[in-house]
């Protein structure tokens, strides 16, 4: 993945509408007016939003008779979260490493009268 598709979805990531939008998604697929149910945004505020998100690879838009379905593309989240992945380890280890020094600070109060 190029830094620039990274990029892009971090920054579809970065409104909480689209997040909001996402989270829905997540349960199944939705039309454009299921979409804007939940918001006290229009239509086509909401259109513009799925435009960002599908860019970015994070939906995918069909086309069914009348219907046009939205749905999760899971690939770019995989994406964010394997560029993730390194500082999530980083981070577990120092609180890991916090943990076992607290309990050692515990035991040895334990220890003095």
């Amino acid at each position: 993945m190029t830094q620039d598709r990274l990029t892009t979805t971090f920054a579809a990531l970065a409104d909480p509408t689209r997040r909001a939008i996402l989270a829905r998604l997540s349960l199944g697929e939705a039309s454009v007016n299921q979409l804007v149910e939940p918001f006290s945004i229009s239509q086509p505020a909401i259109s513009k939003h799925l435009k960002v998100l599908e860019r970015a690879g994070l939906i995918t838009r069909g086309r069914e008779a009348q219907w046009r379905p939205c749905k999760l593309d899971g690939t770019a989240l995989k994406d964010v979260a394997d560029w993730l992945e390194p500082y999530r380890r980083f981070w577990e280890e120092r609180l890991d490493r916090l943990d076992e020094h607290l309990r050692m600070l515990q035991a040895n109060e334990r220890k003095q009268p």
